[in-house]
């Protein structure tokens, strides 16, 4: 179903409210329901009057309901996050009064873990009350403490079914000296009062209140925010800079900017690393001393590059299945290591098209990258759409045993739209790449937020490459064959070289272990490795090599000693009983891979090298 969003960035709340004495501007009845519908007033308030207790006192004022019965029901996952999550098991201290009557408590019933029911009694007025507890800091839950508070809307907020396009008001109360920062556009006149102009919306706009740092700067002529939570070695300046050029490229690949002002907002942790993407904001957790050391600043600019790209890619380009949430249960899309797996390809890229870090950099993140999936057992195992339907299921939920049995639609999605993106400029001679077909995804379905199914997707990127993909997307979609990197790479004068690491001649023993509370714990075992094949399993703790202890980061010292076919004997606890193994070590694996350039380039692969990158292949030689 195609639907009309209004985007609160558009419109200022001048223009949302003539007046804010009534509740007028707020009555609607559901575009997409019948004119049986009661008109309805709703208002959110939040309050955090102990900010120690980690929990949000939540109000939400309901006028003008007919009916006898009143669903309510909250979120069990956030846009962007593939996991149900359960949001609903924090929520505490529910209870329902009459409007005027705030002491005269009305029924209700709980239906299901996430829906409450209340008997209306026939009042038009009703005030639900309910606390929730936030103490997880992630971009995509809630946090709350003496320092301030953080929420999303689908971990926080209930919605009406049927009343989804509803508008909604949201007002903070704030500790003293607290500031708010959110997307959402304020309501003229009505302190820390946001506006809404539906559900989709509120859940797509986070919030961050708290004495944080906020900074103002302009890009393409449009206001953007900084809000940055944490102390650490964040130069400010100088990543509003980059970040400046960030924008400026991401909107030249797609033609403009599709908002009217942005927000990012960033918190500073000491472990943390993510993002969550929404249509007028982002919401961002790095370590807070990872700005200094160049590497990590890269991979942090990259994570900016990843969350703003996704404004164009899976916030307004997105699969069939995203195109109306289903808030309730998980949404299935085969067509994730596209709305994912490219945009991570691209934000690789645009720091470097942005003059942030030299083609070498990017070479050598794009070979990390490269490494990453051919290290991991579960690319011969789980195909590319299957990765992406089982998100649900298996991408935020790994074990002991996911690297052998699965393989991240990101990563994969990636590599899939690097070849691709090499096919296509091999074809077209440099004239056409990936950045057109994104360009006409935009076109044809994110301008008018209608979603694509993969038969479309495909459709497009042919139509791009004009030549039948049938194979390629059945040989490294639908199936596990390699990817075959050097075929592709070829001709712009690049190979893929095995690197010699740390682990460089290493025998092969297919465990990784880590020190746990002076335990050396074994916490993965690759399949078929001589380690399981001895009969180690992931938990077990390691002991010694023929009888002498040995710590986690002593193994591939000790492995230095012998060779590929020796005998080693192992010991260790397996579920507390004292055990012994013999181990026949096998050859050495590579574990690092390097893009360099072939041998003596032709003119053809240089003059590609140059059509690609923008420098000549020398470059890098």
């Amino acid at each position: 179903m195609n639907r009309e969003e209004v985007e609160l960035e558009q419109v200022s709340p001048t223009e949302q409210f003539q007046t804010t004495e009534t509740r007028s501007e707020l009555e609607t009845t559901p575009s997409s329901q019948s004119a049986s519908y009661p008109v309805l007033s709703l208002h959110y308030q939040v309050a955090m009057p102990a900010p120690e207790s980690h929990l949000f006192e939540v109000t939400l004022q309901v006028e003008g309901w007919t009916t006898a019965t009143l669903d309510l029901k909250m979120p069990v996952w956030t846009p962007g996050s593939y996991l149900v999550r359960e949001y609903a098991r924090h929520l505490q201290d529910f209870t329902v009064t009459v409007g005027d009557r705030a002491t005269l408590p009305v029924p209700w019933q709980k239906r299901s873990k996430n829906h409450w029911q209340i008997e209306t009694q026939g009042h038009e007025s009703l005030i639900i009350r309910y606390r929730i507890y936030a103490n997880e800091l992630s971009v995509r839950t809630n946090h709350l403490d003496g320092t301030h508070g953080y929420f999303n809307g689908a971990a926080l907020f209930f919605y009406i079914p049927g009343f989804e396009q509803q508008p909604m008001r949201v007002t903070i109360v704030t500790p003293d000296r607290w500031r708010v920062s959110t997307p959402l556009s304020a309501v003229t006149d009505q302190p820390n009062t946001f506006l809404a102009p539906d559900f989709d919306t509120l859940v797509d706009s986070p919030f961050e209140i708290g004495q944080h740092q906020v900074h103002e700067f302009t890009a393409l002529e449009k206001p953007h925010q900084l809000a940055v939570w944490g102390e650490g070695n964040l130069n400010p300046t100088r990543l509003i800079a980059d970040i400046q050029k960030l924008i400026q490229v991401e909107a030249n690949l797609f033609g403009g900017l599709p908002y009217d002002r942005y927000l990012f907002l960033l918190h500073l942790s000491s472990q943390g690393f993510g993002g969550l993407e929404h249509k007028a904001s982002c919401s961002l957790i790095y370590q807070r001393f990872g700005f200094r050391n160049k590497e990590k600043y890269d991979r942090f600019i990259q994570l900016v590059a990843h969350e703003f790209f996704h404004l164009w890619n899976v916030k307004r380009i997105r699969p069939k299945a995203l195109e109306i949430f289903d808030y309730e249960q998980e949404n299935y899309t085969p067509s994730l290591w596209f709305s994912e797996g490219t945009t991570s390809f691209y934000d690789l890229v645009i720091p470097y098209r942005a003059g942030i870090y030299d083609v070498r950099a990017y070479l050598a993140a794009l070979s990390r990258e490269i490494s990453r999936f051919q290290v991991t057992p579960g690319r011969k195992v789980q195909p590319l759409s299957e990765s992406s339907f089982d998100a649900w299921i298996k991408l935020y939920r790994s074990d002991a045993n996911s690297p052998n049995s699965q393989m991240s639609y990101y990563l994969k999605g990636e590599m899939v739209s690097l070849l691709l993106d090499l096919l296509i400029r091999k074809r077209h001679c440099n004239q056409r790449s990936l950045d057109d077909v994104m360009r006409q995804m935009w076109e044809q379905f994110g301008k008018p937020e209608i979603g694509f199914t993969p038969e479309q997707l495909q459709a497009v990127i042919e139509s791009v490459a004009d030549t039948d993909l049938s194979e390629f997307f059945d040989q490294y979609l639908q199936r596990t064959e390699e990817l075959p990197f050097d075929d592709y790479l070829y001709p712009f004068g690049l190979r893929l070289q095995a690197d010699g690491g740390a682990d460089d001649g290493v025998p092969y023993l297919g465990l990784t272990a880590k020190t746990e509370a002076g335990r050396e714990m074994v916490k993965f075992v690759e399949f078929a490795s001589p380690a399981q094949t001895a009969g180690i399993d992931a938990g077990d703790e390691l002991l010694a090599f023929n009888g002498i202890r040995v710590s986690a980061e002593q193994i591939t010292d000790r492995l230095r000693d012998f060779r590929p076919g020796d005998r080693v004997e192992l010991s260790f606890f397996h579920q507390d009983e004292l055990r012994s193994c013999a181990v026949t070590l096998g050859e050495a694996r590579l574990t690092r891979f390097q893009i360099v350039p072939v041998n003596h380039p032709s003119p053809q692969q240089a003059q590609n090298f140059f059509g690609w990158l923008g420098v000549p292949l020398t470059t890098i030689g």
